[in-house]
């Protein structure tokens, strides 16, 4: 027989106490009374630690630890805090705990005797035990395994009977095993705790069986709800079971769901009597407590792990203790058992204690394992040593894709890890296109439709079917070898040596040579098996050569964070080259934050996917929707300083409820590459090799909307000179202009769509409209209080509002002022032929007979159906691409196109091929680059006012006060800045128009022919003489800044306090602009001489 395991009966409440499902433990205690705790392990010399060596095979890794030579490959360290008040401190740094001053008591349990009659009854019941062996059991249990009286106070004597028996069980299945091993397996699982018993080798990770530390933190510390916390006890027991050579310990394992003193505390407070658990309070000795306090006080305050070593006096025992935020390190209790192991080191006791000011607590007590070979391992300060600097780095990623090649002592953390980044970076970047579809796109006319058809259909197909995700990790585990030496080539160029680093301290990796690109180039060609492998650790040179700076060897990081060079992208792909590319790696989550300008802004978006397969697809498309956004943002953006550039966060499968960590931890990564590092131990320089200062423009989108003020706030925290500018659209009390607010994006669409009724003279009220993104969104609400046409059909996210005799507009504005969806509508306000569909419906029959077997199907398609009542169409919200190159045949009808107007709202809602395909069969469509740019100017004008004023500046004049009450500054500006964005749509529109009219390009071309013109000569512009000419700079600012701004501040002062490549950028982007739309795209080589002419003698003629 392998192992017992045992499922016991369902529980029943004993004694007095508090009571939890089912979970009775008495803490009306007075906590001050428990005498000082006195370590059992350290006084005992009969413990498992003292069993003969195993014959494990030692990590081949860790050898080089014991040289003197420092190696390559050391990771971060962390936070160490020195806490003056404590015992004395060692010379290895760590303060010395006295072991009677140390740990936890459990109160006593003065029924335990009357318990162990119940119990026995129980066990004699069952006849299982033989009865004069019975007492003996009893016995072992209850006084020997270690097991505090907290156990046995709250469960069941059921319940601990059939854990005896289980054990007894056990012994006796050891026996009809040839090499008499004992494997006891017991768990109990409720809601509010659990139970854990397990036999292990101290030292070794468990790579099979059931795990239960992974089992009880996927369970209980990583539950989905965050209101359901729970406190984990676990100890090795002190005696050896079974035969006297056996290695096999016994590892219990105590869950217990929290009851906070105050369940809603602050995020801020750290009064331990506030913040704590009931049974923390109960049990904690008072150097716990202090221990507890100190690091929770550094640990609120940060935005990564604190971490913290104690050595225990008379003993090489270490406590290790961290702290960190909850909810941000999934799979962090797991990994840390295999970290310690790596080191050849076990913990006899690990305690996780969780505070309802958000703060989790992990204390682990370390100590050599005693059944390994000691010589191939480094002593326990060097290993402890190791293990506090690596913690840093498993917090980024608890449990990579590789984490078993490290727990197996294939990989170092530090390769498995880099290893996960480079295979999240191989799923977004291998050419998985080739040269054949290169050589089609030359035979294929992409003009034909047909043939444009087919390019699209092949390269999606390309690009899902090639290489899965879990194909390449199979590839990349296959070859622990070449990992190795990538991440030595890696390592060697990012990892800052200096003066202030203690490299002997630092255990490596084993000593790898640095070979050259080259040279890993022959070893990757000789080592791999296939084309397909060759292709994959080939991507790994590809990474290594694109890294300009990371924060991977940082001391404190939050997730991982490179600067990429993007020359790397394929130009058949990406023709557009981009400026700067930032890449990002959490443990929630994956991102890029891309850009095609020094100066530019965009908004961050974080993607959410309902299932599995939703989230493989969005993964797959995670890059190409990224650079189609920021494009899109370079080419709205023409008519302001800055270019385009967009962030997207995708969420991992299993953190969909994990936005605001997976932000946090995203903007954090970003800014250790931004800002220059200034705390030694906490925040040290980095490997630069871009070599220039970098300033990125953010602001909200998709799912980050109430997110902004935090990273505002935490770029000031973090000393960002620029924390003002950082984030547009943040609350107005941190000086933000909310384009909701002010339908700041709304106001350009409506420029677009009132100039065609303007041009056709089209009466607005007659036009039937409809629109996806509802009421309840910033731009669909906006739109539906401007508008004036009558409302035909409205989708959202929650279903289909239709009504062909036009929808109630009173109870549309009702729902666009409350911000809520069209499942909100009051159907008595729909005529006869009016109908609403939900997501959620099934087989709804519509007025017309029609019988709608699926709200969701009908939602996602309503858009393309042919139903006749619509003139105006505005996409205010929906998915990139809802209509491409194969949909669009459904809203074209005999070679017209049933929808004669189109304004895009909504960004890259419809494929360009699509668009053009739409414009040939009749239909007027303007573009989201040219029309949903009015929020980007909104933004653009709130920066300008963030760099122009100083802090006391910026804080009278733009921010609401804590009232609410607004300054006259901040009313007079809002107002400037709507009528600069009506004036810009209304410019481009008539040069699109114009253009049009006079050379029958399709509008959507001339939008992006504007684009490119505008964005060229913006570039020429800023280097030209003419920005040399201080008499012509000065005058040119001084018509493209605000006016108020300037009768605020100054014109010299404005100049003195913003970037000069801003004021370049604003020189050339307005020149740019208002030359481009009154010339047109491609106007003749006199054209900018007479623009500038004009403008000269205006100049003249003012001085």
């Amino acid at each position: 027989m392998a192992g017992i395991a045992i499922q016991p009966p369902a529980l029943s409440p004993v004694g007095g106490g508090r009571r939890v499902s089912g979970l009775t433990i008495n803490t009306d205690l007075d906590v001050s009374s428990f005498p000082e705790y006195v370590d059992p392990f350290t006084s005992s010399e009969e413990t498992i630690m003292d069993s003969p060596s195993g014959v494990a095979v030692a990590n081949p890794l860790v050898q080089k630890v014991k040289e003197d030579e420092p190696g390559r490959h050391p990771s971060p360290q962390p936070t160490h805090i020195g806490y003056p008040s404590m015992s004395k401190v060692n010379g290895n740094g760590h303060r010395v705990l006295r072991s009677a001053t140390v740990g936890y008591i459990a109160p006593e349990f003065k029924g335990k005797q009357e318990q162990m009659k119940q119990v026995r009854e129980a066990i004699m019941k069952h006849g299982w035990i033989p009865e004069s062996l019975v007492d003996n059991q009893i016995s072992w249990f209850y006084n020997e395994l270690g097991i505090d009286d907290v156990y046995f106070q709250a469960e069941n004597p059921d319940v601990i009977a059939n854990h005896i028996m289980s054990l007894y069980a056990a012994k006796l299945a050891a026996f009809s095993r040839e090499d008499k091993r004992h494997e006891i397996r017991l768990d109990m699982e409720a809601s509010d705790h659990a139970i854990y018993i397990d036999t292990s080798e101290p030292g070794i990770s468990a790579m099979s069986g059931p795990r239960y530390e992974h089992r009880l933190e996927a369970k209980y510390l990583d539950g989905s709800d965050p209101s359901k916390r729970f406190r984990v006890e676990t100890f090795r027991s002190p005696v050896v079971i079974g035969h006297p050579d056996s290695k096999a310990a016994l590892r219990c394992y105590f869950v217990y769901q929290c009851q906070f003193v105050e369940p809603n505390a602050d995020p801020k407070e750290t009064r331990l009597e506030v913040i704590s658990d009931r049974m923390f309070l109960a049990k904690a000795t008072k150097n716990t407590k202090q221990i507890y306090k100190d690091i929770i006080e550094t640990a609120v305050s940060r935005t990564g792990p604190v971490i913290e070593v104690y050595d225990i006096e008379g003993s090489q025992e270490k406590r290790l203790v961290i702290a960190f935020r909850a909810r941000t390190a999934r799979g962090m209790f797991s990994a840390l058992s295999d970290l310690y192991h790596y080191y050849g080191v076990t913990s006899s006791r690990k305690y996780v204690e969780q505070f309802s000011n958000g703060i989790t607590v992990m204390s682990i007590y370390l100590r050599p394992a005693a059944n390994l070979d000691s010589s191939k391992y480094p002593p326990i300060d060097e290993s402890i040593h190791q293990i506090t600097k690596e913690v840093s780095l498993l917090y980024c990623l608890p449990q990579p894709k590789f984490h078993e090649l490290f727990a197996a002592g294939e990989l170092s953390l530090q390769e498995t890890i880099y290893a996960h980044c480079v295979w999240v970076f191989v799923q977004h970047f291998l050419n998985r296109l080739g040269s054949e579809y290169a050589s089609l796109m030359q035979v294929l006319d992409p003009k034909n439709n047909g043939h444009a058809e087919i390019l699209s259909r092949m390269k999606k197909r390309l690009r899902t079917e090639t290489f899965t995700p879990d194909y390449i990790a199979q590839i990349i585990s296959s070859y622990p070898g070449l990992i190795r030496a990538l991440y030595a080539s890696f390592a060697s160029v990012h990892l800052r040596v200096g003066p202030e680093f203690d490299r002997h301290s630092i255990a490596p990796t084993p000593a790898v040579e640095v070979l050259s690109d080259e040279k890993l180039k022959e070893k990757i060609t000789k080592d791999v098996s296939n084309e397909h492998d060759e292709m994959v650790m080939t991507a790994f040179r590809v990474f290594n050569n694109a890294v300009l700076k990371t924060n991977y060897f940082t001391p404190t990081k939050v997730a991982l964070s490179f600067r990429l060079d993007p020359s790397f992208l394929p130009e058949i792909e990406y023709p557009h080259r981009l400026y700067g590319m930032f890449f990002v790696i959490t443990a929630e989550s994956r991102g890029f934050h891309l850009r095609f300008k020094d100066i530019a802004r965009g908004g961050i978006r974080i993607v959410k996917s309902r299932s599995k397969e939703a989230y493989a697809i969005n993964a797959r498309n995670l890059f190409d929707e990224n650079y189609n956004l920021a494009s899109t943002q370079q080419r709205k953006n023409k008519d302001i300083p800055e270019g385009g550039s967009k962030g997207v966060i995708l969420l991992d499968p299993k953190s969909q409820d994990k936005a605001r960590e997976a932000f946090e931890k995203y903007i954090d990564s970003i800014l250790d590459l931004l800002l220059p590092a200034q705390t030694p131990g906490i925040k040290n320089p980095i490997v630069d090799l871009y070599g220039k200062q970098e300033i990125l423009f953010m602001g909200p989108d998709e799912n980050t909307a109430d997110l902004v003020d935090w990273a505002t706030e935490h770029a000031r925290a973090r000393g960002a000179p620029w924390w003002k500018s950082f984030f547009t659209g943040k609350s107005p009390r941190l000086g933000g202009i909310p384009h909701d607010t002010y339908g700041m994006t709304t106001l350009s669409v409506r420029e677009y769509v009132k100039g065609i009724y303007r041009k056709l003279n089209l009466d607005p009220s007659t036009i039937k409209k409809m629109q996806t993104g509802g009421p309840d969104g910033d731009l669909g609400s906006n739109e539906i209080l401007l508008s004036n046409e009558k409302y035909t059909a409205i989708v959202d996210g929650s279903g289909v509002l239709v009504d062909p005799n036009g929808i109630d507009k009173e109870e549309l504005y009702r729902l666009a002022k409350k911000r809520q969806m069209i499942s909100h509508f009051d159907l008595s306000k729909l005529s006869k032929d009016g109908y609403r569909v939900l997501c959620e419906d099934t087989n709804v029959t519509l007025p017309s007979g029609e019988v709608v077997s699926n709200g969701t199907a009908f939602r996602n398609t309503f858009h393309l159906r042919d139903s006749g009542m619509t003139d105006m169409f505005v996409p205010c919200g929906g998915r990139p691409e809802s209509i491409d190159l194969m949909s669009v045949n459904k809203i074209i009808k005999d070679g017209r196109a049933t929808i004669p107007y189109i304004v895009e709202g909504a960004n890259l809602f419809i494929t360009q091929d699509a668009k053009i395909r739409l414009e040939e069969a009749g239909c007027i469509v303007f573009k989201d680059a040219s029309t949903n740019k009015g929020g980007v100017t909104s933004s653009s004008l709130e920066v300008l006012a963030a760099l122009s004023f100083d802090d006391k500046g910026f804080v009278e004049n733009m921010c609401h006060d804590a009232r609410g009450n607004v300054p006259e500054f901040y009313k007079a500006y809002v107002k400037a800045v709507q009528e600069k964005i009506q004036e810009n749509a209304r410019l481009e529109f008539e040069a699109i128009w114009r253009e049009h009219e006079q050379t029958g390009v399709p509008r959507s071309i001339i939008s992006d022919k504007l684009s490119h013109a505008i964005t060229s000569l913006d570039e020429q512009l800023q280097h030209s003489d003419l920005w040399e000419n201080q008499k012509v700079r000065r005058a040119v600012l001084a018509d493209a800044l605000p006016k108020l701004l300037i009768d605020k501040i100054g014109l010299d002062t404005i100049i003195q306090r913003v970037p000069d490549t801003y004021l370049r950028a604003i020189f050339g982007s307005y020149l740019a602009s208002r030359f481009v739309y009154e010339y047109g795209s491609t106007p003749n080589q006199f054209a900018f001489y007479d623009f500038m002419s004009r403008r000269m003698s205006k100049i003249n003629i003012t001085e």
